[in-house]
């Protein structure tokens, strides 16, 4: 069994091949998908996995409706999970959240959370995929 923390590497061509447009758009280009397009989301407990590369990221129990139109949770299903970088695009200040696996874009997080971190990790619902807990 392969650790889920080994890098995934793959060509451009590869990452076309496998990901939708809109998911080869927004995880390898860093685009962001438009509000509400994932509100479907289940209510179910379960595990988001990167789209990429299918490693663990949220757990259900974290995610809350921030009114944002985007899927939020408060807190990574484990920190190493994920990684963040410093977005200075559109003129502004934010902070990018990746899979820390493919290094995927997922979305940003933001300091607007609720408790317990205080953190608001804003993702783009496509570029997750859901597995229901047994």
């Amino acid at each position: 069994m392969t650790d889920n923390r080994d890098k995934v590497v793959k060509s451009d061509a590869e990452w076309r091949a496998q990901l939708s447009d809109l998911a080869y758009k927004v995880t390898r280009k860093h685009g962001t998908e438009r509000a509400g397009t994932h509100d479907d989301f289940p209510k179910q407990p379960g595990i988001f996995h990167c789209v990429g590369c299918g490693a663990p990221l949220f757990d259900q129990a974290q995610k809350y409706e921030s009114g944002t139109g985007w899927p939020s949770f408060w807190a990574p299903i484990d920190e190493e999970a994920v990684g963040t970088r410093d977005d200075r695009t559109l003129f502004m200040r934010r902070t990018e959240v990746h899979c820390a696996r493919c290094e995927a874009h997922l979305g940003h997080v933001f300091p607007d959370g609720p408790q317990p971190t205080g953190l608001r990790y804003c993702m783009n619902g496509v570029a997750m995929t859901f597995e229901p807990k047994d």
